[in-house]
């Protein structure tokens, strides 16, 4: 998603004491790394050895979009932020499945999407919407016996998952051009897009894996009023 930005947000007064910054993640970065890069920065900015950087919601390195990074006392409010809301877009691709439900991994499985119609899209979009018990994809950072679950699916362990209960409140289909489906989706914390994609192509006796994701709101804050995170980085060697 590209949002023209015709002025860049100004930066917060004393970081030390606690900010706010609204960063939009770019392709490819973790959201550690985000943190890392403005942690690093305002180190030098400020000539301090250490200070408290943190983010409010992990994306994932193929995901872009809205990231707010809380510094010093902040931090103690990131909770607050990851239990809003949030606002994605993306793309789905119908008839292929990936063990990280997303195009982070190769396609595994390949299956039919002839018998797809925008009828049954709309139908099986409809099962998605309201409280849901949703199951977590292995390629994830939720922690079991002190280790992320991405690490163990990498070893090769599968582990039986149990479902999580989520809330999706708005889930529209936006653009239908098989095998790609674009949407829109308004969820609670700790709703997986990629869990989505896979679940309705799984629906519809196909399969289905994320292929583009952008995060473009969290609460009352949007992506339009985000950083660009060159321009801040830029913005905070100038001091």
């Amino acid at each position: 998603m590209d949002i023209e930005k015709k002025t860049s947000p100004s930066l917060p007064e004393d970081f030390l004491a606690g900010a706010m910054l609204l960063v939009d993640k770019p392709q490819d970065w973790t959201s550690f790394d985000v943190v890392n890069k403005i942690r690093y920065r305002l180190k030098h900015r400020l000539g301090v050895k250490k200070i408290k950087v943190g983010h409010a919601g992990t994306l994932d390195p193929m995901a872009t979009g809205l990231l707010i990074i809380c510094t010093g006392k902040m931090t103690k409010q990131i909770d607050t932020f990851q239990a809003q809301e949030k606002v994605y877009t993306g793309t789905i691709t119908l008839g292929t499945s990936t063990a990280s439900y997303d195009k982070e991994t190769p396609v595994e499985e390949t299956f039919p999407i002839d018998h797809i119609s925008p009828e049954m899209l709309e139908e099986h979009r409809q099962k998605f919407v309201g409280p849901l018990a949703q199951l977590p994809p292995m390629y994830s950072a939720i922690k079991v016996d002190g280790q992320p679950l991405y690490k163990k699916a990498r070893q090769g362990i599968k582990l039986e998952l149990k479902p999580r209960p989520v809330h999706i409140y708005d889930f529209d289909l936006t653009r239908v051009e098989l095998p790609e489906v674009d949407f829109y989706v308004r969820c609670s914390k700790g709703t997986y897009i990629r869990s989505l994609a896979h679940d309705l192509g799984k629906s519809m006796d196909s399969g289905g894996h994320l292929s583009k994701l952008c995060r473009t709101k969290i609460g009352e804050y949007s992506l339009e009023n985000a950083w660009n995170l060159e321009e801040l980085i830029e913005a905070l060697e100038k001091g």
